[in-house]
């Protein structure tokens, strides 16, 4: 029992010993430069503000660990990009650190007293971002929040997140007109939608009219009824009376 007793002591003070010493180490290491972020790998953000998301999150990385990522740290980094919507890091031992970004993606541009800001699908906006190539919501008065408030301005948003791609490259401007919710395209009709319910069907009913040669020349696309649009306001061709 004795000899039970005293190797029993001996365990728990070897282990003491291991805690006292490895813990501490375990801790020197988390900090230490041998694990020091070396190489930054970001992906995920592109546009006018990617250079500048790249080189501040390259440099709150560069000040960390492989064993030690300070993810706050890195969304601090950013805070002046509203378009970065979170970040997800990985690391490759021992120097390496990726960070992937995810962004909101703007599909509108505010537009009120000659200034824009652009906004994301639902609502965000996003100051700072290109307003390049996407469409206008006019506003009464720029919001002065993180978010979208206006009840017409967030339908108007709505309606455009559900367009398709290539067709929302070709909207300038939504507003809200005798007809509800319309759109303007270059070099085309004009769209009514009414509101922005079953969004989707509508802009489906719009591409599928816009694709069809009979629809050349209207002045308009109406799709209040997507399983029934009607495109009309045909002008005379040249030597039609």
């Amino acid at each position: 029992m004795i000899s039970f007793a005293r190797r029993h002591v001996r365990g728990v003070l070897v282990l003491a010993i291991l805690v006292a010493v490895l813990v501490p180490a375990g801790l020197w290491l988390r900090t230490s430069e041998l694990v020091g972020v070396r190489t930054v790998e970001i992906s995920g953000v592109q546009g006018s503000q990617s250079t500048r998301i790249h080189k501040a999150l390259t440099a709150a990385g560069l000040d960390m660990t492989t064993l030690a990522v300070d993810e706050d740290a890195l969304r601090d980094a950013v805070t002046a990009y509203p378009i970065v919507r979170s970040l997800r890091t990985s690391t490759e031992f021992p120097h390496g650190l990726r960070i992937d970004v995810n962004v909101y993606e703007p599909v509108a541009a505010l537009a009120a007293g000659g200034s824009t800001i652009v906004v994301g699908s639902d609502g965000t906006l996003l100051r700072g971002a290109s307003r390049r190539g996407l469409p206008l919501v006019g506003v009464r008065q720029m919001p002065g929040g993180a978010r979208v408030s206006d009840a017409d301005a967030l339908r108007a948003i709505r309606l455009l997140a559900a367009a398709p791609a290539p067709l929302r490259l070709r909207i300038e401007r939504v507003f809200r007109g005798q007809r509800g919710l319309s759109a303007t395209l270059d070099d085309g009709p004009k769209l009514y939608f009414g509101g922005d319910d079953r969004a989707r069907a509508k802009w489906a009913a719009a591409t599928e009219v816009l694709a069809q040669p009979s629809s050349h020349g209207a002045s308009y696309v109406d799709v209040r009824l997507p399983g029934k649009p009607v495109a009309g306001g045909f002008q005379p061709r040249p030597g039609e009376v």
